[in-house]
């Protein structure tokens, strides 16, 4: 699919074709997933898979939502709180490929690493949820270049998704993204796009002077 016609075609569905969706296909999306982009290339994303029976567990604590059961897959994107986790081994091979020029700078990057680990927890969910997000959003795009709908959703009780799942407490539930062929009344590329702010409106050159918002109504109104 070209990308113009992928960014403006992919939807949020809620509506999916009673259709799986074979293992190996699920492999090549997450080998796009592979190239997002992530803090210090640190890639601190984890992808639980859900699908079959266990969709009905996802759903117990995702406040009874009908589209995770009647996807074809749901994938909970979790993000590490250690950014520790994989540092050695990234900058081991940025040193190899030429990207760091020495050992000196080898060991000030993970010096800089370790000072974000030591970081508060607050620090470090943001830290994690901004690269999982990246990584979540190439899932729905390779997704939808093979013709699989998608929609995140952040409605669930992250404590209830740690303990149905055995989810260690050092990884943050960043989102869920749910997955399936559209049914046909969800693939219907003719219906009008909803509400998008213009180009105009949200874009600020050479200073921040944002549009204003719309006033509150009174109790008189």
């Amino acid at each position: 699919m070209e990308f113009d016609d992928l960014i403006h075609t992919r939807r949020s569905v809620h509506q999916y074709a009673d259709t799986d969706i074979d293992d190996d296909t699920l492999v090549d999306l997450f080998e796009d997933v592979r190239f997002a982009p992530s803090s210090f290339n640190l890639q601190p994303w984890e992808f639980l898979v859900v699908q079959g029976e266990d969709l009905e567990r996802l759903q117990s604590v995702a406040y009874g939502q009908e589209h995770v059961t009647d996807a074809a897959a749901a994938v909970v994107v979790l993000g590490t709180l250690d950014p520790s986790d994989h540092a050695e081994r990234v900058t081991a091979d940025l040193l190899e490929k030429g990207y760091l020029p020495n050992e000196d700078a080898a060991e000030a990057r993970l010096d800089t690493v370790d000072g974000l680990a030591d970081a508060d927890a607050e620090t470090r969910r943001v830290w994690t949820v901004q690269s999982c997000t990246l990584a979540a959003m190439a899932l729905m795009h390779a997704a939808w270049d093979r013709g699989i709908a998608s929609c995140p959703m952040g409605g669930y009780d992250a404590a209830a998704l740690h303990d149905e799942f055995d989810v260690p407490a050092d990884y943050e539930p960043v989102m869920l993204v749910t997955l399936g062929h559209p049914a046909e009344e969800a693939a219907d590329l003719e219906r009008p796009r909803k509400f998008r702010r213009s180009t105009e409106e949200f874009v600020h050159f050479d200073g921040f002077d944002p549009v204003a918002r719309e006033a509150p109504a009174s109790a008189d109104d």
